[in-house]
């Protein structure tokens, strides 16, 4: 696992392709690097079974182009907010020792969702507190780290966001890494999907409406939201404008 600039975390293989791909997409074309954590592999979902949404995953990391992805393959649905759950998710943040993180959103359809986003939070904060001994596949200590970021992105419910990043130029390809998961979103081997709210044409005109929502708040035609936990640190107004 090497640094990474910006680490997304998504609970549910998928999440990550759904809500903030055009984001990294946008991130890694301009030169930063991206790592990829998914929590669970997911194992609860309707259709599909966790060996096919590991492979879908490893699909869609390559065509975003991110460094490294891994799944620390977490109980789906019945994962908790405590130190078992905390240091794994700790020792991915030192190793990777991103300056951002992009996770879940704390409040949303499905249950897992709002629960990982206070878990990765509270894994961030402990990752930082040096008493808390982490170490590496080999033995070695890991230093403490704490992201200066974490944005939390948009995901079934509507929230107000408090970031919009433009993905207009990226859009196409978002679609192809959410493509990748033709065990959720789309027919595969020759047999139709059992309906869930997401297995069906609706789903793919709602992922083009919330990025053409989200786009429209900032005048452009696709964007990707995000919630700010903490106020965003900024030294120039300049940042602030195109």
């Amino acid at each position: 696992m090497t640094t990474v600039d910006i680490l997304a975390i998504g609970v549910h293989p998928d999440d990550i392709e759904l809500c903030c791909t055009g984001t990294l997409l946008g991130e890694i074309a301009q030169g930063r690097t991206v790592g990829l954590l998914d929590l669970t592999r997911g194992e609860l979902g309707t259709n599909g079974d966790p060996e096919t949404r590991i492979r879908e995953s490893l699909k869609a990391k390559d065509i975003i182009g991110a460094q490294w992805r891994i799944n620390l393959g977490m109980r789906d649905g019945f994962f908790q907010i405590n130190e078992d759950h905390i240091l794994p998710i700790a020792a991915v943040i030192r190793q990777a020792r991103p300056k951002i993180i992009l996770c879940n959103v704390p409040s949303d359809r499905h249950p897992d969702h709002g629960r990982a986003a206070q878990l990765i939070y509270e894994s961030a904060f402990y990752s930082g507190l040096s008493k808390i001994i982490l170490k590496d596949e080999l033995g070695n200590n890991l230093e403490r780290w704490r992201p200066q970021v974490i944005l939390n992105f948009i995901q079934d419910h509507y929230h107000e966001p408090d970031v919009v990043y433009d993905i207009t130029p990226y859009f196409t390809k978002k679609m192809e890494a959410v493509a990748a998961y033709a065990s959720q979103f789309s027919p595969v081997a020759g047999r139709e999907l059992t309906h869930t709210p997401i297995s069906d044409d609706n789903f793919w005109s709602f992922i083009d409406a919330r990025a053409r929502e989200m786009g429209r708040k900032i005048q452009c035609k696709y964007g990707e939201g995000f919630i700010a936990r903490n106020p965003l640190h900024i030294s120039s107004l300049s940042h602030l404008i195109q």
